[in-house]
């Protein structure tokens, strides 16, 4: 389900800001590694900052996207077993449970990114001299705006009970 729509106007604005710069890190990406190689295949020399530039966005678009994955509901489960062999209201209450564990695992990312990317700030990357913790720096801040999204859809699933995944092609639908 995609949560966009239930979301108030500020987790709706960072949704949008969240898909902007994916977008344009996309673009970057595509542009960095295409000219790179052309310069590489035509004139025999390639850009050595275009290496460090596009790994930095790479990692950031990987944490980044997987915010924009939770707000969209876009996350894989496999929900064909537990829906066979369990009641609903099992379900529900494993459901639950699942979203605070995936909470808890998100605080312990947003702990560990943090720590590692402070403890990595004084390096310095190898052509740009970029902080080595601001490519770290990626992890809390990508799990983070994951967590706000994940907190606000846990939230929007407690208060709308959803109907079994089964009854639906598209992967449940809340019940109004």
């Amino acid at each position: 389900m995609d949560y966009r729509d239930h979301y108030p106007a500020a987790l709706r604005w960072l949704s949008h800001l969240v898909d902007f710069c994916l977008a344009l890190g996309g673009i970057a990406i595509i542009t960095l590694v295409f000219c790179n190689a052309s310069l590489r295949g035509f004139a025999g020399f390639d850009l050595a900052w275009s290496l460090e530039v596009t790994s930095f966005l790479l990692l950031w678009s990987t944490f980044i996207g997987c915010s924009a994955a939770i707000a969209r509901g876009a996350h894989m489960r496999v929900t064909e077993i537990v829906e066979k062999l369990l009641p609903t209201s099992v379900q529900r209450s494993l459901s639950i449970l699942i979203d605070v564990i995936i909470a808890a695992l998100l605080i312990s990312l947003i702990y560990t990114g943090y720590h590692i990317s402070v403890h990595t700030w004084a390096q310095k990357t190898t052509v740009l001299y970029w902080p080595v913790g601001l490519l770290y720096a990626s992890m809390p801040a990508g799990m983070t705006i994951s967590l706000i999204f994940h907190l606000f859809n846990m939230t929007y699933d407690l208060r709308n009970p959803v109907v079994p995944h089964a009854a639906h092609s598209d992967g449940g639908e809340a019940v109004t």
